[in-house]
């Protein structure tokens, strides 16, 4: 890979030439199907329709859409012009997506049909331009604005490439300017983590308007000239598995949910439904992994190299079953504004409960160290650090520094390898009785180990940890919500929790009550529970 790519039009000029009759991005069924050289004249042509309706350099287009290939040619066709992308996720809601369009001042907007319908008339009637991203044919368009005075421009590499929102764990929706020297810094660092090369085949599943998806799985492949394929269906498991035999991907992102969840919900469930599987557990551990982690990589096509999980921390008991079986897995660990990698570990690298040391160009110092814990902000500097954010000073001064410092408010300790634990948010810590430091995401790992405990959440309310439970699904049949039999079989499994959990934490971590959840929690992008929906309902 080169190393020199100071701007997105860097990277995409060059791999277009380079690997120009290789296939860039397509549909695991064939469908949408681009060669690089076919990749780039998409994009030029996108660019000359949206610089006839006077949309040119650092004017902002919108894109709201499903993982598509079409999408990086619309991101592309964006950003390596000088103009500014500004990526939306699929589960923001209609008055979302208006204020995003209203705030970022979009000129422009490619959509695709399914979502459509949560763009409003009065927004529509702001944009010179919508085109249907699956197609790039004209949905709307105002014809006063048809004036071919849209001049593009190469880009320099402090403009900015993207305005991302994130709202994370914590509400309130901010916009992340990242520049093109961010995007080229972090793809860097993702060679650096993880070599990657033209024959290498990704297979995409997380939202592309993600910067994790954005950066590492679709401009890093470009950048080396591999393959990128898209699933035209939500992922179920029996989909995933027919795909994952047809596409046998060299190269998978993931989250630790979709991991976690088939460890729970499949290979527990074979090892303990097998006399001979559970014999080799009790036994011979090494030679079950070894069994499991054979069959789990066939599962996978046969031929992958990396897994990459990030976006949240990974169950250490799924971590160590993965290190054992020699699955590889890599860990990575970043946020939207380092666009986004800051930390990561490459597979047969990693230590279980570490994300891998700082990445290739980035520097970490942790702030405020508890001499006694070890356990300090996160602050990082580096190529890959935002621009701040759009049209709100006082939050940038809050978490950049006058000498470049972003401040993550993610608390971890580093050990001798210069290896980082993330432990969880600072403004999610909780303050003891006695004063000491409680940190919830330790307890809710301890929750989340149990049998048949799909996801929690741990809270203070007056003064008493309280932990929010969501079972799996075949755990409690809620049609029987009300009567004796399942408020006693509820009853059970609350107590199980308490004595589970307050036998395992230290004594100022103890829950004093399980509420028991039945709709699942709402998510973000990377499947982090929105922690202050939660704690606002105290």
């Amino acid at each position: 890979m080169r190393h020199d790519f100071k701007t997105l039009f860097d990277l995409y000029d060059y791999a277009s030439s380079k690997y120009a009759k290789r296939t860039a991005a397509q549909f695991t069924d064939g469908g949408q199907s681009y060669t690089y050289s076919r990749y780039k004249e998409s994009c030029e042509n996108l660019s000359r329709i949206l610089s006839n309706f006077g949309i040119g350099a650092f004017d902002k287009v919108a894109i709201l859409s499903e993982n598509m290939p079409n999408w990086g040619i619309a991101f592309f066709a964006v950003t390596a012009y000088g103009r500014i992308a500004v990526p939306m996720l699929n589960e923001l809601s209609s008055s979302e997506v208006e204020s995003i369009l209203d705030h970022s001042e979009a000129k422009a907007l490619f959509v695709s049909r399914r979502q459509l319908k949560k763009v409003s008339e009065q927004a529509l009637s702001r944009l010179a331009l919508v085109i249907d991203i699956e197609t790039f044919e004209f949905i709307q368009h105002d014809d006063d604005a048809f004036t071919c005075d849209g001049r593009v421009a190469t880009p320099n590499p402090m403009d900015m490439a993207a305005l991302i929102y994130t709202s994370g764990t914590t509400g309130a929706p901010k916009g992340v300017m990242l520049s093109h020297r961010n995007f080229c810094a972090s793809v860097l660092d993702s060679w650096y983590a993880q070599p990657e090369n033209k024959h290498s085949v990704f297979l995409s599943i997380l939202p592309m308007a993600h910067t994790y998806e954005m950066t590492l799985g679709l401009l890093y492949p470009y950048s080396v000239g591999a393959r990128v394929c898209y699933l035209q269906r939500v992922p179920t498991p029996t989909i995933l598995m027919k795909t994952l035999k047809e596409v046998r991907p060299t190269t998978i992102l993931s989250v630790p949910l979709i991991i976690e969840k088939m460890y729970k919900t499949s290979i527990v469930p074979t090892i303990r439904g097998s006399k001979f599987l559970s014999y080799l557990e009790q036994h011979m551990p090494r030679l079950l992994c070894a069994l499991v982690g054979f069959k789990l990589r066939s599962i996978f096509g046969g031929r992958l190299h990396f897994f990459g999980i990030g976006g949240a921390k990974l169950d250490p008991e799924v971590e160590t079953f993965l290190h054992r079986a020699s699955f590889p897995y890599g860990i990575g660990y970043g946020l939207t504004e380092t666009a986004p990698l800051v930390c990561a570990a490459s597979p047969f690298k990693t230590h279980v409960g570490t994300t891998g040391p700082a990445t290739h160009g980035v520097q970490i110092r942790l702030d405020n160290v508890n001499p006694e814990t070890g356990l300090g902000e996160i602050t990082v500097k580096g190529p890959n650090v935002m621009m701040g954010y759009y049209k709100d000073y006082e939050r940038t001064q809050s978490v950049l520094s006058q000498d470049g410092w972003f401040h993550t408010g993610d608390l971890a300790c580093v050990d001798e390898k210069g290896r980082y634990s993330v432990r969880g948010r600072l403004r999610n810590m909780i303050v003891g009785a006695s004063g000491e430091n409680i940190y919830p995401e330790e307890i809710e790992h301890v929750i989340n180990s149990m049998d048949g405990i799909g996801e929690s959440l741990v809270i203070q309310r007056d003064g008493r940890l309280i932990a929010l439970v969501k079972f799996d699904d075949n755990v409690l049949d809620w049609n029987l919500e009300g009567q004796d039999k399942f408020i006693e079989e509820m009853e059970r499994r609350r107590q199980a929790v308490l004595d589970f959990v307050n036998e395992k934490v230290s004594r100022f971590s103890k829950i004093k009550d399980v509420e028991i959840q039945k709709e699942p929690f709402s998510k973000t992008a990377t499947h982090k529970i929105r922690r202050f929906l939660y704690e606002k309902k105290q």
